[in-house]
């Protein structure tokens, strides 16, 4: 099956969901300016490039089941010689029924005279309020121009329901081509890491690491699918920084944790690395609990096992490997009860991944976890952080950040990382850094 194939799957799969009478408008991402009159580099709204594929700014999809005249109606902007001069080439209406599935193509400018004619007669309206206000007021004032128009026969829509739930649910199982493109994505990320692993010493700067990592991505015609964390020593203890502006100094950890995107599909890779090759024993104790608890959440992550039973695991390995080194004092299961462990594991050991890197779709279902399905894919990833200062914590375990994420695919039988090729325990680490190296 190909993109144009899949693309079209989608949108029959939601043309049924939704039924006759109704009515659905997704909008894509518009551009953002950075500064002045420069725009950040364009990004399409997941759910509109996951119906569509269509990858240009200020579009509007619209399907309307069961119209004689096509279901599908895609309103891009027109093609312009002299805009496309300054800002690149456009596919245009009729390449958006050419080359992407639209019954029908319309330029973005007869939005306001096409859709109400759409609107009219429709009983239901899936579209998603409050993520474009511009756009949300532009929607009213046309239902209400119709509904003014009521005793003239005119039949307006009744209900809005979000869009939203029924993408994101769709979105959550993965099809043969999207894992394919995850694999992809795996595989060059992978590539990254290893690239890292082969350069890495003491005296470079984390913003070498990051450029090294993005290299990689984008020679294989790739983007980040985030900001690259890449700390070192006490920065790994930030779950979230991406400064990457530190001096990487010997005896420090690098706490790397990148992942690109291909056709927007994510992938979500950390490792931590010794700077100088070597973890100290007190870095290797923590980094082998962190492993051990990540391989126990992996097991955990099989069809009819529930959504939180992977970090159930790793809550429970990582109190008791924390009780053997001193570092919490206490029975574990109180320890577990109190939640004292999260002073060292503060956040959760994983999240769904797909074209967004914390990717949508539900954790519980009236209020129960969920089970895990063949088809999800997420992440594993848990972590040990000694922030300096931390108190009753020994000099030597101060500052000692360790993270370990792989991407996994759950199956029929036994759960399938995506991201296995990457070397992951300390002695494998240890040995690749030092091939070829004096």
């Amino acid at each position: 099956m190909n993109h144009r194939e899949e693309w079209a799957r989608r949108r029959r799969a939601l043309l049924r969901e939704m039924g006759r009478g109704a009515i659905a408008i997704q909008p894509g991402a518009g551009e953002k300016i950075r500064n002045r009159d420069v725009t950040y580099r364009f990004r399409q709204d997941s759910d509109f490039l996951y119906l569509t594929g269509f990858s240009e700014p200020g579009a509007v999809a619209v399907l309307v089941p069961g119209r004689p005249e096509g279901e599908y109606l895609l309103f891009c902007n027109p093609r312009d010689r002299d805009r496309e001069t300054w800002t690149g080439r456009r596919i245009g209406p009729e390449g958006a029924v050419k080359h992407y599935g639209a019954d029908q193509g319309f330029a973005i400018g007869d939005l306001d005279s096409v859709l109400p004619r759409l609107l009219e007669g429709a009983d239901r309206i899936f579209y998603t309020m409050g993520q474009n206000g511009a756009f949300d007021r532009r929607l009213i004032d046309w239902v209400n121009r119709l509904r003014a128009r009521v005793r003239s026969g005119v039949a307006s829509p009744e209900t809005f329901v979000s869009l939203e739930p029924l993408i994101h649910e769709m979105r959550l199982f993965k099809s043969r081509v999207e894992i394919a493109e995850m694999r992809k994505a795996a595989r060059i990320s992978v590539a990254a890491h290893r690239r890292v692993l082969r350069k890495l010493a003491p005296g470079l700067h984390e913003y070498e690491v990051a450029a090294e990592v993005l290299h990689e991505f984008m020679q294989a015609g790739c983007e980040e699918a985030y900001g690259t964390i890449a700390g070192g020593g006490a920065n790994a203890c930030i779950l979230h920084y991406t400064q990457n502006s530190e001096l990487l100094m010997a005896g420090d950890l690098l706490l790397l944790d990148a992942g690109c995107e291909s056709r927007g599909y994510a992938s979500d890779i950390t490792r931590t690395f010794p700077v100088n090759g070597v973890f100290s024993p007190e870095q290797r104790a923590i980094y082998d609990i962190v492993l051990a608890a990540q391989e126990e959440a992996i097991a955990a992550c099989r069809h009819g096992r529930h959504w939180n039973e992977p970090h159930d695991a790793t809550v429970r390995v990582i109190t008791q490997g924390l009780v053997r080194l001193g570092l919490l004092k206490g029975p574990v299961r109180e320890l577990i009860r109190d939640r004292a462990y999260e002073e060292f594991y503060m956040h959760r050991a994983g999240h769904w991944l797909g074209l967004d890197v914390h990717d949508v779709g539900s954790y519980k279902i009236d209020g129960h976890w969920r089970e895990l399905e063949p088809g999800m894919v997420l992440t594993v990833e848990p972590g040990i952080y000694i922030r300096p200062g931390s108190r009753r914590v020994g000099r030597h375990f101060q500052g000692i950040g360790i993270r370990i994420e792989d991407n996994v695919l759950i199956t029929p039988k036994d759960p399938d990382v995506l991201t296995r090729q990457l070397v992951k325990s300390a002695a494998d680490i240890e040995k690749a850094m030092h091939v070829g190296r004096p």
